[in-house]
């Protein structure tokens, strides 16, 4: 097993899957639009084949159970914004992370909430949105964004392309949006999923090299 269960500190404690390969370029911080993103099978397949060409990888729960079970909270994007500011401060200072540059990886209102993390933040190196919705992030955020951006959509989520264009018209950062053919908002059509890592290990690769934490 090339990951192992942490625990972040804070109130409350919020749990996470954490595997760093040998000789990382980075680390992709995941934020899952539920709030418990490190037990989603889709999460877990896309952290795999980025462990397998030297990223590092965290898997947080945003949420903890208790907060989970009110669905506002999934909903709440400067709560999961300020618990994934939290898992990057964390990450800092953190021995086996604290030389890593890190990068976020933001799925449904999850994306929303690492770019409001990201905005003003001149650590964070790349964004990725996977079927996302970043409009949630606001205007003033996405303006303020400097990392690199990459939104990934379904050719079949009609309303989310949309939403994902008026998100990158806000953007003064670099950016680009890439829609996947005959995905869904899920990617669960064959190899759709495996089109999104493509682009989304591409994405990292070229925005930490080179990069220093």
């Amino acid at each position: 097993m090339d990951f192992h269960e942490v625990v972040l500190p804070g109130d409350p404690p919020l749990h996470a899957l954490l595997g760093v390969p040998v000789d990382a370029m980075g680390l992709v911080i995941f934020a899952h639009g539920s709030g418990s993103g490190r037990l989603s099978p889709r999460n877990g397949y896309v952290a795999q084949r980025m462990r397998d060409i030297g990223l590092g990888t965290l898997l947080l729960d945003l949420l903890s159970p208790a907060e989970e079970v009110d669905r506002r909270n999934v909903f709440d994007i400067p709560l999961l914004a300020s618990r994934l500011a939290r898992a990057t401060d964390w990450a800092s200072e953190l021995e086996e992370t604290r030389g890593l540059k890190p990068g976020y990886f933001g799925s449904s209102t999850g994306a929303g909430a690492a770019l409001r993390a990201a905005a003003g933040d001149d650590r964070i190196a790349a964004v990725v949105s996977r079927g996302g919705r970043p409009d949630l992030a606001g205007k003033p955020a996405l303006a303020a964004v400097a990392a690199p951006t990459l939104f990934i959509v379904g050719s079949r989520d009609n309303q989310v392309i949309e939403l994902n264009k008026f998100a990158a018209s806000s953007l003064h950062c670099p950016h680009e949006l890439v829609i996947v053919p005959g995905a869904g908002h899920l990617f669960e059509e064959p190899g759709t999923l495996d089109r999104v890592v493509e682009l989304a290990c591409d994405w990292f690769q070229l925005n930490f090299e080179g990069a220093t934490p």
